[in-house]
């Protein structure tokens, strides 16, 4: 019945018979998107039981296309069904763009480009949007910050057996929502701006997964982009972002810089709390593997955080037990049950390398079609380690390309084997003789691996250096 309410919803709009409907991966919601697509028309179409939830995001979005703001247009709505259709935006995430070995200076530059869009977002949003439609409530007030903080308690403390002094706890709850409170509340607060929730299509930022959106404080939202776990931005760029997102904001409206920064770590404090919250119970109850990966970089942030706050006095039982998360981040991953990733460059004139596990074997990838450095006389001494040989590969389009493929492969697969506990995964990077193409192509999946921090073991091999 569903699947058929789904159709016909969109061929009433397309005038076409569908060709073909995929599910898309699951998010951190329960609401199901699909892709469906006719001979000449696409779209993405949303079933979500919660009809409240459905009209927010619905009269949300007619409020903010009126005010010419980056949103997915509605194609049609059929509410009755908790089904609507919408334009199809690709799958080119703010996300999965940075994860693609974006240099730091790139990242910056990226989300120069983004923030005075999420400002102008911030104000026009707000703009006469009629409040009573919001989802669950209509302000980022003491009601929202507390059922957020018990989030935390509950799905978090609780289930991570943390213990604590209950009145304390909430004696320290009373005093950051205070704090928090101080801040004027006269925006929209969009709720989850994180990198997941940000589309790139022709080279356009759009905004997705807003209808949790209230009026609110324009630091959570900041908060939510720059300490985005999974994103992993270096604190120097947070830094810089959070003093070009001030700078630019100051064309908009007057207020105290320092006060607004002090302010900016009591919101991404909330905030932080707010997703170990969903860590706890997508990850740590659900056992949803993108939120367990997540919180070994929660405690990285929360650790930073914790250390620009100016009121840590004022909490004092609050900060002990995050303390506690910190000190105790291993227990939350057990180094047994870790996945083990063994990288190897081989020449093939040795044949390739054996397998020291039960596995029997792993990936070969044969990199000798590339052009070999080994020719060039003055490159023939270095090996792939060596900066001289790396600015060789980095000016070739193929070996890029080659390895961006790779990398896709290794993820997916290093996916499926922590879903089936395998401990073993061997990758085998092979030339001829095993010093150049080889040793550049496993020194690139090191460290693009590296740099994804999730809960696995690499060791790197290179057999004949």
């Amino acid at each position: 019945m569903k699947e058929n309410n789904l159709i016909s919803t969109f061929e009433n709009w397309a005038k076409e018979k569908f060709i073909s409907i995929k599910k898309l991966p699951a998010s951190g919601s329960y609401r199901e998107y699909y892709r469906i697509k006719s001979k000449n028309k696409n779209a993405i179409l949303v079933f979500n039981d919660d009809k409240r939830e459905n009209i927010a995001f619905i009269k949300y979005t007619e409020h903010f296309l009126k005010k010419k703001l980056k949103v997915p247009k509605i194609y049609k709505k059929s509410l009755d069904k908790n089904i609507y259709l919408l334009e199809d935006l690709g799958d080119e995430t703010l996300f999965s763009f940075i994860k693609k070995n974006l240099k730091n200076e790139n990242i910056e530059n990226l989300y120069k480009k983004l923030i005075p869009q999420i400002i102008e977002f911030q104000i026009k949003a707000d703009e006469n949007l009629d409040y009573s439609y919001s989802y669950p409530r209509p302000n980022f007030d003491k009601q929202s910050i507390l059922w957020d903080l018990n989030y935390f308690k509950y799905n978090f403390l609780k289930l991570s057996k943390i213990s604590f002094y209950e009145q304390d706890l909430e004696d320290d709850f009373e005093k950051l929502i205070n704090i928090l409170l101080q801040e004027k509340q006269d925006f929209f607060l969009y709720r989850d701006l994180q990198s997941r929730n940000i589309m790139i299509k022709n080279n356009c930022f759009y905004f997705i997964d807003y209808q949790g959106g209230r009026k609110g404080a324009l630091q959570y939202d900041l908060a939510s982009l720059l300490y985005d776990a999974k994103a992993n931005i270096p604190e120097k760029i947070r830094e810089n972002l959070l003093d070009f997102y001030i700078k630019t904001l100051k064309k908009y409206i007057v207020f105290e810089e320092k006060e607004f920064k002090n302010n900016f770590y009591a919101y991404s404090l909330i905030r932080i709390l707010q997703a170990f919250g969903a860590y706890g119970f997508r990850g740590i109850f659900e056992k949803k593997k993108h939120f367990i990966e997540s919180i070994s970089f929660g405690i990285k942030n929360l650790e930073i955080i914790l250390s620009k706050i100016s009121f840590a006095k004022e909490i004092p039982s609050l900060i002990k037990i995050l303390k506690k998360i910190i000190d105790n981040e291993k227990k939350y991953f057990s180094d047994d049950k870790k996945l083990k990733i063994i990288i190897n460059s081989f020449s093939y004139r040795r044949g390739i390398p054996a397998d020291a596990s039960t596995n029997g074997g792993g990936f070969v990838f044969d990199m000798r079609f590339l052009e070999n450095p080994y020719w060039q006389e003055n490159l023939r001494d270095f090996n792939g380690k060596d900066k001289e040989i790396k600015k060789f590969f980095e000016k070739k389009e193929d070996i890029n390309f080659f390895l961006e493929r790779i990398f896709e492969i290794i993820d997916n697969v290093i996916g499926s084997y922590q879903k089936k506990n395998y401990g073993n995964l061997m990758i085998n990077f092979g030339c001829t003789g095993g010093k150049h193409r080889s040793v550049y192509s496993a020194e690139s999946l090191y460290k693009y691996l590296k740099l994804q921090k999730k809960d696995f073991e690499i060791k790197l091999k290179h057999l004949e250096l």
